[in-house]
């Protein structure tokens, strides 16, 4: 299976914070490899600048949105967990989370039209 998108990379990484602890982007890379069955190569795979994996990147765009949208909290560098709005989020049983569904959140919102935002824009799904 190819490597994720950063949209499709963000409701397992929110789930796999439902137990309330604190996690790393190493344990959400290792989840999103295994949960998308990427192979060796597709887990080494390089961006165009070479500095880092594509799944590295994706894993951390999501990461990114889901702080924006309050449905994470940073915990120390590169470490997270779940706030209360994510778990109310989780109760809902989504079926995806993407930037149209943060939308729904007035700081997420506010983030990502902001003038100079950092976050990407959304590739429209097919």
């Amino acid at each position: 299976m190819a490597i994720p998108d950063f949209q499709s990379a963000m409701l397992p990484i929110l789930r796999m914070t439902a137990d309330g602890e604190e996690h790393s982007i190493a344990e959400a890379l290792e989840l999103l490899a295994d949960a998308f069955k990427t192979t060796g190569e597709e887990r080494n795979q390089l961006l165009p600048s070479g500095r880092q994996t594509t799944l590295y990147s994706r894993a951390g765009w999501a990461k990114s949105y889901l702080l924006k949208g309050g449905l994470l909290e940073k915990t120390g560098r590169g470490r997270f967990r779940i706030t209360p709005r994510g778990r109310d989020v989780l109760k809902g049983a989504p079926d995806r989370i993407d930037v149209e569904f943060l939308g729904q959140f007035s700081d997420f919102a506010i983030a990502h039209s902001g003038v100079g935002s950092r976050l990407p824009r959304a590739i429209p799904r097919a």
